[in-house]
């Protein structure tokens, strides 16, 4: 535990999370851009770095996009990150209002607020997670995944066909190369480029940041009115946070909890939250019109959900949103066992990550606090001057992982198909996050055949894997029930 608390805390600890907030921050404040898109840029520059700095960087990255989209929800009504479609609602008319200062305290000071009460859940509830986790079979490692998958499918924009229809797509596109178990070659169709399938960076930035930039560009608009930004600095207000007292826990509470759980993550914590505190405030007519409540509900959920994905994401190996599908990606690039063995196998980086989370939330705090007013100027960039810039990282990245220019192809290909996938409206979350835990569920549920002779039964024998199954059922079983009211009312 020192280990990992001296890493994140040390100078280049320090350093690796300025730089990482500053970029974070940097791109939540550009509406368009996203925090996964600039961390899949990122993945390349960290493998000359240490897992424990690595890790740091891409962490303070995700923290600080989540918090950095609220600049523009509040000045724009542009949120900068889906995970600030809420702030708008309120932090806008409160910004029209002649109070965009006070929006943004509001905003600012409920993140920090939201992002360190799911860093206690985190730092005290992943360790026994783990500990328990680590008796886990074949099979339930196995029913653990086909959860996840199953909820990541049912959640997913576009509805839970497209949504099974990406994961299906993923999954098979991560079979190519060496069969786990046989170690013969399957699908490569005589390649030899394939022998060892395709590489996870070059699929990562074809899939979520060039497909983005072929749909910025081809839906380019002219900017939204901007509130007047150019004095706005942030101011916190004791009375604000005393009268949000009780929303600010109930929303922390409520985000950490969509957090942990798999593939929903902030933009749905922030919706829940917001609906929550207005069904409960003695002042619901004056959401949406500028109230300090909807503010806080939604940044603080948002930035507890960021921290409490982080949790399943160590402890269970189970990432919670795209995002963290790519710190799992990150994981394995560096060599590193993502999941219940990780705090018995490398726990100076179990804990430097829950150091990370930490670090982060401080971090990004103090340079919203101080640089908002240079910040908020970044809304005026034409990003079609970024679009270039980010391609030429993309090539650069996807050639850097093995110097091949094959890398760059199958970035090339990802990045098209991603494209074709988004406008027929079939997310490309699931797809990544298929990509990388179908091997896991393989390698289990065949371990487990062997193991058991051939028989699929201890699936429904054994308590936890039985648990599992049944929440995977019980998911189709609701969206099943949902899509038959849907049709009714139609």
């Amino acid at each position: 535990m020192m280990e990992g608390y001296l890493a994140a805390f040390s100078v280049n600890g320090l350093l690796w999370a300025a730089i990482g907030a500053s970029l974070g921050i940097f791109v939540g404040a550009i509406p368009g851009l996203s925090g996964a898109m600039v961390i899949a840029l990122a993945l390349p520059l960290t493998y000359f770095m240490s897992a424990s700095d690595a890790l740091i960087l891409l962490i303070t990255i995700y923290v600080g996009a989540t918090t950095g989209g609220l600049i523009s929800a509040t000045l724009m009504n542009m949120p900068g990150t889906e995970a600030a479609i809420m702030t708008t609602l309120d932090g806008y008319p409160m910004a029209q209002k002649g109070e965009p200062s006070r929006a943004l305290g509001l905003g600012v000071g409920a993140s920090l607020v939201g992002g360190m009460l799911a860093w206690v859940v985190l730092a005290v509830f992943s360790p026994p997670l783990s500990d328990f986790a680590v008796r886990f079979g074949p099979y339930e490692i196995f029913s653990m995944t086909l959860v996840a998958l199953v909820l990541i499918a049912a959640i997913s924009r576009g509805g839970f066909i497209n949504g099974l229809i990406s994961a299906g797509l993923g999954a098979l596109l991560s079979f190519p190369g060496i069969d786990p178990v046989s170690g013969s070659l399957r699908l490569t169709f005589g390649v030899s480029a394939l022998d060892n399938g395709f590489s996870l960076l070059p699929v990562m930035l074809g899939m979520l940041v060039l497909s983005q930039v072929l749909i910025d560009v081809s839906k380019m608009t002219a900017v939204a009115e901007i509130v007047d930004s150019v004095s706005n600095k942030v101011v916190f207000k004791l009375r604000d946070f005393r009268l949000n007292g009780w929303n600010l826990i109930r929303s922390s509470v409520i985000g950490t909890w969509i957090g942990i759980l798999p593939g929903i993550g902030a933009t749905t914590a922030s919706i829940v939250s917001y609906g929550v505190a207005k069904a409960t405030s003695k002042n619901a007519d004056q959401f949406g019109k500028g109230a300090s409540e909807g503010i806080v509900a939604s940044e603080t959920a948002n930035n507890a959900a960021a921290v409490g994905s982080l949790a399943p994401l160590i402890a269970l190996g189970i990432p919670g949103s795209v995002t963290t599908a790519i710190l799992l990606g990150a994981m394995v690039i560096h060599d590193l066992n993502p999941g219940p063995l990780l705090f018995s196998s490398n726990p100076d980086i179990a804990y430097t990550i829950i150091a990370g989370a930490l670090l982060a939330n401080i971090i990004v705090f103090l340079i919203m606090w101080i640089a908002t007013p240079l910040l908020a100027k970044l809304m005026y960039l034409d990003k079609s001057v970024l679009f270039p810039v980010i391609v030429v990282f993309c090539v650069i990245g996807a050639f850097s992982v093995s110097s091949d220019f094959f890398d760059v192809l199958v970035m090339l290909g990802f990045g098209v198909f991603g494209y074709i996938l988004q406008k027929a409206r079939v997310p490309v979350g699931p797809f990544i996050i298929a990509y990388i835990l179908t091997p896991m569920a393989e390698v289990n549920l065949r371990s487990g055949l062997v193991l058991y002779d051939g028989s699929y039964l201890p699936l429904l024998t054994r308590p936890i894997s039985l648990f599992f199954v049944a929440a995977s059922a019980a998911t189709l079983l609701w969206v099943a029930i949902g899509a038959v009211r849907e049709s009714r009312k139609g």
